[in-house]
């Protein structure tokens, strides 16, 4: 029997992907459009007053090209007024705004797993997805009221957004066949990367050729499409698929427990997740992680304004390689792996150590090298892409992980470490807006770039030390004895105990 000609698993893919991207390129689109919505004339002014008053002199700062390197436009390290927005909003309060995404992507991140397992997952992706577009589309309008407005606004978006990934993970154990799951976890995860990619050129277009107010309005109305297709192409499980493909429904009942259907609701061993050392080690290691991710994602337009002293234009487009050499390298390392473990070179755990050494030691390498690159612009891009880069090999680590440790409860382990982990997201725009208020030098960057370096060698070493790839005991604590039908996840188990590829 021949199979289809796109199979359920991989649309699945492909929206699940694209929802990721529009989520995070929603995410990101105000550190774009924030260079531009802030008057950074009007705060230099404000600072010489203050200092004026105070009776301070920062004069060489203003011309010392060791706090600020010169601009490749102009020669001299002043702002482009064309550059200029409306706001009169200082560093601290930049940090405010860019934070309170994060306030709101802590809270729903264990009821997102919970939801997800015990109801619909699919649901709770489309109502992520709903949520970040609509208040995208509020956000000019709150930014005209007040600054606090804003934190509203983007409050909610951390919110909705909170769920996306917890569901994603229940959708990942009933869509991803053990054979392919790094693949098709790397290729889902990868749509954090690629709505990165999209989102910080376009919003830089958008802002430079029509105002700041659109990146907003055409993104959000752009997004709103993706809300139709997920409801017509996702189901939860294959067996709730009603146009599954016979050859592909196969597959499932082969190498998935009762061929991939939704499972019952089953209570959470909480203390035996509480006393679990591989948990601990993903959850300390998917911080550690996220602290690097998220200065890179919030902060990096941030440093290529104020210290390499790239124009809108040109920062968002810049700021957006990164982000495709990562998209790029995580289809070549999630192949990779699934190539070496399937041909039984490797265990899982090997799998998901070797890729938390590659995206913890290699970028904080390169964080060294960039803090020390100074004003060398074609260096520190490099090594900026090369560190975003090597992070893509977290989709086969510390992502993979939760499905790998407790399939039963996957949604929920990546809450609980999505939760933990999104606290770096509330820390280093404070962390970098405290740095450099007033003081946008090489030198406060620096600091930066050295911390970040530590906390990523910090997730190596926790990692490699107590992470696991196994199934643990109380995956099952719930699940075996009178009446029990089998072991869920048994058939996932023997198959990544195999290593071999079903299905074609």
């Amino acid at each position: 029997m021949g199979g289809p000609c796109l199979p359920a698993r991989y649309i699945f893919t492909f929206l699940a992907s694209t929802g990721l991207a529009i989520i995070y390129g929603l995410k990101v689109n105000l550190s774009v459009a924030i260079v531009v919505m802030v008057n950074s004339t009007a705060l230099s002014e404000m600072a010489l007053m203050h200092d004026s008053h105070s009776g301070e002199s920062h004069s060489n700062e203003t011309i010392n090209p060791e706090f600020a390197c010169t601009s490749p436009d102009t020669g001299t390290n002043q702002t482009a007024p064309s550059q200029d927005g409306p706001f009169p909003w200082p560093e601290p309060i930049q940090g405010l705004v860019l934070g309170a995404y994060f306030w709101g992507y802590i809270v729903t991140q264990i009821p997102g797993g919970r939801m997800a397992e015990m109801f619909s997952a699919k649901w709770v992706v489309w109502a992520s997805v709903f949520i970040n577009v609509v208040f995208t589309l509020l956000t000019p309008v709150a930014a005209q009221i007040s600054y606090i407005a804003v934190l509203v606004v983007r409050f909610i978006e951390g919110l909705g957004a909170g769920v996306s990934l917890p569901a994603l993970q229940v959708l990942l154990s009933k869509w991803a066949p053990p054979s392919e799951r790094n693949k098709i976890s790397s290729l889902v995860y990868a749509g954090m990367s690629l709505g990165t990619i999209i989102a910080l050129p376009f919003s830089g277009i958008l802002a430079e050729k029509m105002g700041w107010e659109a990146v907003f309005y055409v993104q959000g109305g752009l997004a709103s499409i993706w809300c139709v297709l997920w409801l017509f192409f996702v189901y939860d499980s294959p067996k709730d698929h009603p146009r599954l493909h016979p050859a592909e429904r196969s597959l499932f009942e082969k190498c998935m427990e009762n061929g991939g259907a939704k499972r019952p609701s089953l209570p959470v061993p909480w203390k035996s997740i509480a006393t679990s050392v591989p948990f601990w080690a993903l959850l300390i290691a998917h911080m550690c992680n996220n602290f690097g991710w998220y200065m890179l994602l919030v902060e990096l337009p941030t440093y290529m304004k104020h210290i390499l002293r790239f124009n809108i234009g040109k920062n968002s487009l810049l700021s957006a390689v990164p982000y495709l050499c990562l998209w790029v390298f995580s289809i070549i390392w999630s192949n990779l792996m699934d190539f070496v473990k399937n041909k039984n070179w490797i265990s899982t755990t090997a799998v998901r150590k070797l890729s938390t050494a590659v995206a913890s030691l290699l970028p904080a390498l390169c964080f060294i090298g960039v803090s020390f690159a100074g004003c060398d612009r074609t260096t520190a891009i490099i090594l900026m892409s090369l560190g975003t880069m090597f992070m893509a090999a977290m989709y086969c680590g510390i992502l993979a992980n939760p499905i790998d440790l407790a399939s039963n409860y996957s949604g929920t382990l990546l809450a609980l470490t999505n939760t933990a982990a999104t606290i770096p997201g509330l820390i280093v725009p404070v962390f970098v807006g405290a740095l450099t208020h007033g003081n946008q030098s090489v030198g406060q960057w620096q600091i930066i770039f050295f911390t970040t370096s530590g906390v990523l060698l910090a997730e190596l070493i926790v990692f490699t030390l107590f992470g696991s790839g196994e199934e643990q005991p109380w995956n099952q604590a719930y699940t075996s004895g009178a009446g029990a039908k089998g072991r869920p996840g048994s058939a996932e188990a023997k198959q990544l105990n195999k290593r071999t590829i079903v299905f074609n």
